[in-house]
């Protein structure tokens, strides 16, 4: 049976999916994942010549920003299902190519593609880097179902987008307790700008606007048609305050680590970990039990309504900060994370 699969990503809601699914896979068949994204090559793109000239540190960071950022998901994903996994980044203008060329390198014994690329065209016809992949490949290919063929496209793109938050929110938290770790390992000096901007981050992204969506959309929601979860929705809810106050508790035992008071340190990660510790429970919970509920219940038309909600979380007319987008502030994240 299989025991190295190569899953392509390329960060579109299709291939949020794609990730999913194969993590369950290959938790079933006890594999390893080679998670591999094939960006578009930067360089070579008007635009990026024009930023490499003017701004070389900002094209270093542009190129390698969004890759981090997808592979960072990708990983948080399968460290939820115990999956072991390693992330590959090649900038390529030919991705099958690159697919071919990965899997080989590395051993895989199976590749695990989305039926569409990044258009996610609904049609019956195979995505062009899958059929090209299939064409040429020596090695053995399983091609996920069709994104039209779904029970309901509206619930799947709306599944996508939420557990695509998750996922962030769990790479920074994880980006958390890796600082912490080698800080207590190490005698390097702790980058408190770092460890700022992902506060702010879980400060201003899943406190402010994604749990109140899940409030909104999700909870109040299965309650106009069903009150079996009542108190399921009622722990969630209870857990979305203790998130906030463990938050402040976070905030707080950082800007005494950065004072440089006694045991300041050590109570910052003491407050990491039950940070995170209550993360993944609370998520456990949403995706474990909520979702099955949320999936026989809402109609199209409310995961239509909520997958429009969430997206908005990246809208970069929300202002201020946000003018980037969080998506744009999360990729910056990942990237000084994997690069300091």
């Amino acid at each position: 049976m299989y025991s190295h699969i190569l899953v392509p990503i390329d960060g579109s809601p299709l291939s949020l999916d794609l990730m999913s699914k194969a993590v369950k896979f290959a938790k079933v068949l006890g594999a390893r994942i080679t998670f591999f994204h094939a960006p578009r090559d930067y360089s070579s793109t008007s635009e990026g010549a024009l930023q490499f000239s003017l701004d070389p540190q900002g094209f270093k960071g542009r190129a390698s920003g969004e890759a981090s950022a997808i592979l960072a998901k990708a990983e948080a994903d399968a460290r939820s299902q115990g999956v072991e996994c390693q992330l590959l980044s090649l900038p390529s203008d030919w991705p099958h190519e690159a697919i071919l060329e990965v899997a080989e390198a590395q051993g895989c014994d199976l590749i695990f593609m989305a039926s569409h690329g990044k258009k996610g065209l609904r049609s019956l016809v195979l995505g062009s880097q899958t059929q090209k992949v299939l064409a040429r490949t020596k090695i053995p290919v399983l091609v996920s179902s069709v994104e039209s063929n779904q029970e309901s496209p509206e619930m799947i793109a709306a599944i996508s987008v939420i557990k695509d938050e998750h996922r962030s929110i769990a790479a920074v938290t994880h980006g958390l307790q890796q600082i912490v770790q080698a800080s207590a390992e190490t005698d390097a000096a702790t980058d408190f700008r770092l460890l700022k901007a992902m506060l702010r981050y879980l400060r201003n992204f899943p406190n402010s606007l994604h749990h109140p969506k899940e409030e909104i959309y999700l909870f109040d929601k299965i309650q106009d048609y069903t009150h079996d979860l009542d108190d399921i929705i009622l722990v969630l809810r209870t857990q979305h305050v203790q998130d906030g106050e463990l938050l402040v508790n976070l905030e707080q035992a950082l800007e005494a680590y950065e004072l440089g008071e006694a045991q300041g340190q050590a109570a910052f990660s003491a407050a990491v970990s039950a940070f995170a510790e209550a993360l993944w429970e609370h998520m456990g919970m949403e995706e474990k039990v909520l979702f099955p509920v949320l999936q026989k219940h809402l109609t199209p038309e409310d995961w239509k309504t909520a997958s429009k909600a969430f997206l908005e979380n990246n809208d970069p007319r929300l202002g201020g900060e946000r003018s980037n987008g969080f998506q744009h502030l999360f990729s910056r994240i990942m990237q000084i994370s994997k690069t300091d």
